[in-house]
């Protein structure tokens, strides 16, 4: 027995680590190429090919990036609760390559008075499978670097760049080299080729399965969260004096570190949650612990995290409808430039969002390099700069140098997969990515709106007057507002506790005070 345990645990050490990450990377990077390939220039095909006004597709474009964006909540919860990241990434990238085909077919084969029909089922077929594989991917590769060791976690600070550097070079790969086929040379070729580099990803995944560490799913993560809410609003008027200790009788499953638990230690942060975790009269009578009205300690921590989140969530949607735009009016704006570089060469107008891509490029490589062994030299943390001080520097740039969604985005992934329990840590991934979705849709209604305000004062909308200055206009509003969101995000960041993990001291530092057993 000794000996299996002995050969199990070598097994375990053998897995995961870059060798393993490097495999998982691959399938993002395909991920954001294809992805980049067809939302970049969507925008134009909507207009140039399927005949509609500025203002419809731009709203078109609105609403597909926030329904691809909101479909990962669902593929996170079935990762977390019941299919595991593995099998969630190995079935959302089938489907998502099953999208890219009909997206071929339906701008090839398909007659154009069914086109719009096959070409958006097309579309939200991807959405699915983005639903599945945003939220699991980039959690799946970090799972294969072990937080308890020294070497791995710092390893794991450093994955987060070296991922952002992979999928924005994935990205920046579409806008130059597959939005200019789909302009000059055909889009069906464009869209194929997006299609053959899912289907290669998709084999080299499935070529290292071998190698990875996998997380097997903990149950409902929302279930332990309402119990918490629930727990607590029953016991909203248990004094100090009347209750019988805390609930920590979970200090003994956490011991050995199983899948999906960590231990967490106290934090002063929402302390109302923390009548959940006190044993009343009723509670110490029970021969069995009703989980609906007593939950551990470790429990109701996890409910802080997530809680302490949402602040965060809101402040980053501002940003999202600042970047919405990049794929609408910005790349509008960039066809009525004088885009030639030679008599037979010109640049598609979709393309000049690359210089987001090769801005993140570099500021990330300053950052691992420059920064990150500086901050580790200063202040001790393995991560070097924080990730919410990451996400705050760059709001406030956003709308006058694209740079700014460098740190927003790679900070914010960061921190979502650092700060959430667990075994939400799916659901985490999927949280930074519903910004983005109800960014756009806000970004919708807000185009809609100005271009009401434009149009009623007699500069005809956004999309036709963008020489007569009203885009301008447009962007200086987003400018403020993007102030005063960078104001109200700080105020925020400086109220935010970091989860501290309690490891093998956690006994000396949570007292028991009559400890009630299931």
């Amino acid at each position: 027995m000794a000996t299996n345990i002995v050969s199990m645990k070598q097994s375990s050490m053998s897995r995961g680590g870059w060798k393993s990450a490097i495999f998982i990377i691959f399938v993002e990077v395909a991920e954001r190429f294809a992805y980049y390939g067809v939302a970049g220039n969507l925008f134009m095909y909507l207009t140039k090919v399927l005949g509609q006004p500025t203002a419809t597709a731009a709203k078109n474009v609105n609403t597909w990036q926030g329904v691809s964006a909101i479909f990962p909540v669902v593929g996170g919860f079935l990762a977390d609760s019941y299919f595991g990241r593995f099998k969630t990434i190995l079935l959302s990238s089938i489907i998502y390559l099953i999208g890219l085909v009909l997206l071929t077919v339906a701008v090839s084969a398909v007659p154009l008075p069914l086109r719009h029909i096959v070409f958006f089922i097309a579309l939200y077929i991807l959405s699915v499978g983005e639903g599945g594989h945003k939220p699991c991917v980039q959690t799946f590769a970090a799972d294969q670097f072990d937080e308890n060791v020294p070497e791995e976690k710092a390893a794991k600070s450093s994955f987060f760049n070296w991922w952002y550097v992979g999928i924005v070079c994935g990205a920046t790969a579409a806008v130059l080299v597959v939005i200019y086929v789909e302009d000059y040379v055909g889009w069906s070729l464009g869209f194929g080729m997006l299609a053959v580099a899912v289907a290669a990803a998709l084999l080299v995944f499935l070529a290292g399965s071998g190698g990875y560490r996998r997380e097997a799913p903990v149950g409902s993560p929302f279930t332990r969260v309402a119990q918490v809410v629930v727990a607590a609003a029953r016991k909203r008027g248990l004094s100090e004096r009347e209750e019988r200790g805390v609930c920590d009788e979970d200090d003994e499953n956490m011991e050995g570190g199983g899948a999906g638990v960590q231990a967490l230690a106290r934090t002063p942060q929402f302390r109302f949650l923390e009548k959940a975790m006190m044993i009343d009269n009723i509670d110490a009578s029970s021969e069995k612990r009703n989980p609906w009205r007593l939950c551990p300690v470790n429990q109701v921590e996890e409910a802080k995290l997530v809680f302490q989140l949402i602040p965060i969530w809101f402040s980053c949607l501002m940003f999202a409808i600042v970047i919405a735009q990049l794929g609408t009016y910005f790349t509008k704006q960039g066809s009525t430039m004088q885009r030639s570089i030679t008599p037979t060469f010109q640049i598609p107008a979709a393309s000049f969002q690359v210089f987001t891509g090769l801005t993140i490029l570099v500021s990330v490589l300053l950052y691992e390099r420059a920064l990150v062994p500086l901050a580790r030299a200063l202040i001790g943390r393995p991560s070097g700069i924080k990730p919410s001080s990451r996400e705050s520097g760059p709001v406030l740039l956003t709308i006058n140098a694209d740079h700014g969604c460098c740190s927003m985005h790679w900070g914010r992934r960061e921190l979502f997969y650092e700060q959430m329990p667990v075994g939400m840590r799916s659901i985490g991934a999927a949280a930074y990515i519903t910004v983005t979705g109800v960014g756009s849709f806000l970004s919708s209604g807000f185009d809609s709106y100005c271009a009401g305000i434009s149009s009623s004062v007699g500069m005809n909308g956004l999309g036709i007057t963008l020489i007569e200055g009203t885009l301008s206009i447009f962007y200086w509003v987003l400018a403020v507002m993007s102030a005063v969101n960078f104001c109200g995000y700080v105020c925020v960041a400086k109220r935010f506790v970091y989860i501290r993990g309690l490891g093998m001291i956690k006994k000396a530092i949570l007292v028991r005070k009559d400890p009630i057993r299931k």
